[in-house]
């Protein structure tokens, strides 16, 4: 009697040489790879209305014109060739993380619809030279109303001077405004307090606390 005929793989997992056997079933899935697809709507960014910014900005830029050679707008996984941790380690310790671990947190940060992680780019250079991220609380609280929070605000060292960063926390304060957050808040260090004080951040009399876990 023949043996029994194997199943056939499903199209996802089929092809050429695949036909059910060991060696198919042990090859690893296909990596994503790296590719310019946004974190979120860069219309959302465009559609900002920059009259109601309240910082000057001298020379004028914007959301739409962030100066020559250099655009605003959302992350997307390639800008890890980019270096977008370079930046940011500019700022905190990012550890290290490696191209699958940082794909599956941009896309977990996506599909959330709660993170508006925002770059500027060198178009010249190809690199990023400013990021900050917009995070949006859901509450109960305020008639289930939404908080909105800046972090991770940082400037690349030979790019500070051109305003990027205040570029950057206008923007964002902007872009809460405009998904409806009752209020937006900031950590800082004392020295920068009067920074934010230019786009009408107050002082608050809570403390902050903290439990670190890890580095």
């Amino acid at each position: 009697m023949a043996p029994p005929t194997l199943p056939r793989p499903c199209g996802a997992c089929g092809g050429a040489g695949a036909r059910g056997s060991p060696a198919a079933a042990m090859m690893p899935v296909a990596t994503v790879m790296p590719d310019d697809t946004p974190m979120f709507d860069p219309r959302i960014l465009q559609e900002l209305d920059w009259s109601e910014n309240t910082t000057t900005f001298s020379p004028a830029i914007s959301p739409l014109d962030p100066g020559d050679g250099l655009v605003l707008r959302p992350l997307c996984t390639a800008d890890l060739n980019r270096g977008f941790f370079k930046v940011l380690g500019q700022l905190t310790e990012t550890g290290v993380a490696s191209p699958e671990q940082f794909i599956k947190t941009f896309e977990h940060m996506k599909r959330s619809g709660d993170y508006y992680v925002t770059v500027v780019e060198d178009t010249n250079l190809g690199q990023i030279v400013a990021t900050a991220t917009l995070v949006i609380e859901h509450k109960f609280t305020h008639s289930c109303a939404k908080r909105g929070r800046i972090e991770d605000v940082v400037v690349s060292g030979e790019c500070r001077g051109k305003q990027l960063g205040k570029l950057l926390t206008s923007t964002l304060t902007l872009l809460s405004k405009r998904l409806n957050c009752y209020k937006i808040t900031l950590e800082c260090l004392p020295k920068n307090v009067d920074f934010y004080k230019k786009f009408g951040y107050l002082v608050s009399e809570e403390n902050y606390m903290f439990q670190r876990f890890f580095n």
